[in-house]
């Protein structure tokens, strides 16, 4: 295989990653669309500009022949179904994170890629975004020393818009937003710090958004538009984020203890003003913290016997161009250079499915009182 053809489920929100796959005179190129909406599939082939095959039934895309790849951009309660599919067809796979909304879904995606003998690989942009990629540098390199703590706060502005009026506010649909806006942040502290959660206790509720609104209420009908704080007047956005089919939590904390002992915590707020995540690992010689999402780390040294204890460290970020801080770009192609060079990838199907765990480990607990729960081993796939 000299280019890799790519078919994408799903061809709006993340899926606009096909942009960066499609180079007809280079490594990949875009063959396929498929979609539930036939005018966002209209709007993909008019940005393609060039002759592409598209459906509203994506089993029709997996029946290509001309198609190597497909990449699974849809929302999260299709994610099992889709990727299953595609490699039982005989496709490598690229699968946005998360990558099931239960861990069984998971196991199960992991089954089909062992007997499907292709590839598999996990949309965990945040391992592609340079800042983390300091971060994780700093502590391969012994700079902190041996990692002991890890807090993470995660400030979620504009909630209300992102995920309180869309598929994701609802159970049914995303299991909980300890799984599905926490996965990438539970990712990141596995990655990190080279190790799986063991336990999980979690405490969290609906504090701020849901409510008793009808569902079908949308901003321009409503009488407290001029005063409500989320009103929008965007058409996209307008489902009310105040009504009774609410039920995830938007305000939530969880302790967890990983294999190798070291201790962690998350917090994630929805109403918070601002949007940005703050991490936090301190380790036996020192401490590394970032001061934003995409330009500055810093790093504070403690007595050590070593000629590192004389000094402080702050890590300047050079500007970068791609969307998620760099990331969209590097991780779209690593997809590319590992179904042509056999390159590892750095997001792997393991990784994604013990975020997976954790995070519903952690939803099943704040759902109960705050238990602790033991994360389910990985399934023998041998």
């Amino acid at each position: 295989m000299k280019q890799v053809k790519i078919g994408v489920i799903g061809v709006t929100g993340r899926g606009v990653l096909w942009k960066h796959w499609h180079k007809p005179e280079g490594k990949s190129i875009v063959a396929g669309g498929a979609d539930i909406s036939e005018d966002a599939l209209q709007k993909f082939k008019s940005e393609i500009k060039e002759k592409v095959f598209t459906t509203l039934d994506y089993k029709e895309l997996l029946k290509r022949k001309d198609i190597d790849a497909i990449a699974v951009m849809t929302p999260d309660f299709t994610h099992e179904e889709y990727a299953v599919a595609a490699l039982n067809a005989g496709k490598h796979v690229f699968l946005e994170k998360p990558m099931a909304i239960t861990t069984e879904g998971c196991d199960n995606i992991l089954k089909a890629w062992k007997q499907s003998g292709k590839k598999l690989m996990i949309g965990f942009n945040m391992r592609h975004m340079r800042i983390f990629q300091t971060m994780k540098d700093i502590a391969d390199t012994g700079t902190i020393g041996e990692i002991k703590a890890v807090w993470v706060r995660h400030f979620v502005g504009r909630g209300g818009a992102w995920y309180f009026r869309t598929w994701m506010s609802e159970r049914k649909n995303s299991t909980g937003l300890l799984l599905q806006k926490a996965a990438h942040d539970i990712d990141m502290i596995h990655w990190i710090t080279g190790s799986y959660t063991k336990k999980v206790a979690a405490f969290g509720s609906l504090d701020f958004y849901g409510g008793n609104k009808p569902n079908d209420l949308t901003c321009p009908e409503c009488s407290e538009k001029e005063t409500c704080t989320e009103f929008e007047s965007d058409k996209h956005s307008i489902k009310c984020a105040f009504r009774k089919a609410i039920d995830v939590e938007d305000n939530s904390v969880m302790i967890m203890e990983l294999e190798n002992g070291i201790k962690a915590s998350y917090e994630q707020c929805h109403f918070s003003p601002d949007y940005w995540r703050n991490y936090t690992f301190i380790g036996t010689e020192g401490r590394m913290e970032n001061l934003d999402d995409t330009s500055k780390v810093i790093v504070k040294t403690r007595r050590s016997g070593k000629w590192k204890e004389f000094s402080d460290r702050t890590y300047d970020l050079k500007p970068v161009e791609g969307g998620h801080g760099g990331a969209d770009p590097v991780i779209s192609k690593d997809f590319v250079d590992m179904l042509l060079t056999g390159k590892e990838p750095v997001s792997t199907p393991e990784a994604g499915r013990m975020s997976v765990a954790t995070g519903c480990a952690a939803t099943e607990s704040l759902r109960n009182g705050g238990k602790m729960m033991y994360i389910p081993l990985m399934p023998d796939l041998v």
